[in-house]
């Protein structure tokens, strides 16, 4: 994954509480199983209409939010199903942060695995009106903060092993690899010695 160290730009707003997992992904695109190009796909009943035309009053497809990295919501964002195709949708999207008042715990989980930093705010208003106004914030992992143009500074709470994993850009095996690779070299080692037989070809 691409590591994650921090964000400015546009958020692009979306003011409504409990957006599920089907808002974002609809069941009929769940049969795709490739990520790449799935983007496409995400909140499809919102962004198209019946003729499959970009609605204009839909925030993804304003202008103004072209190529956001960030996105602005209520709460309960990703509740429902535990379709991982939700955060692969947003991820293909170039969603790279996603900052609303709570999130469903699975989709919060996914989004982490597909490098997408959920951060939980308990007062998103200034920066919903931010996102409306087309004022830049920053989201930092490495100092654990949401910045706003203004100059106020919002913490949130990440769990240290997540923060670690997303800033080096590890998936779950890479980031079992990247805190214990010399316990496995040295126990790779010692088994090539003790038992050689498991170590060759055939």
């Amino acid at each position: 994954m691409t590591p994650f160290t921090r964000l400015t730009g546009r958020a692009a707003p979306m003011p409504e509480d409990n957006v599920d997992t089907d808002i974002i992904v609809p069941a009929r695109f769940l049969l795709i199983t490739e990520k790449r190009g799935l983007g496409r796909c995400a909140f499809y009943e919102r962004r198209y209409d019946s003729a499959g035309r970009p609605r204009p009053d839909f925030p993804l497809n304003d202008p103004r939010y072209a190529g956001t990295s960030i996105l602005v919501t209520g709460a309960n964002f990703g509740c429902g199903s535990s379709r991982e195709h939700a955060p692969w949708a947003l991820a293909d999207l170039g969603i790279r942060a996603i900052i609303a008042s709570s999130f469903g715990d699975i989709f919060a989980g996914n989004c982490i695995r597909n490098g997408i930093l959920p951060v939980c705010l308990a007062d998103i208003g200034p920066l919903m009106t931010d996102a409306f106004d087309g004022r830049p914030i920053t989201v930092d992992l490495i100092d654990r903060a949401v910045l706003r143009h203004c100059g106020e500074i919002y913490p949130f709470v990440v769990d240290d092993g997540v923060r670690e994993a997303l800033l080096h850009g590890w998936d779950e095996i890479e980031t079992i690899l990247g805190r214990h690779r010399p316990a496995i070299a040295a126990f790779e080692a010692q088994q090539r010695g003790t038992q050689p037989w498991l170590w060759t070809n055939g």
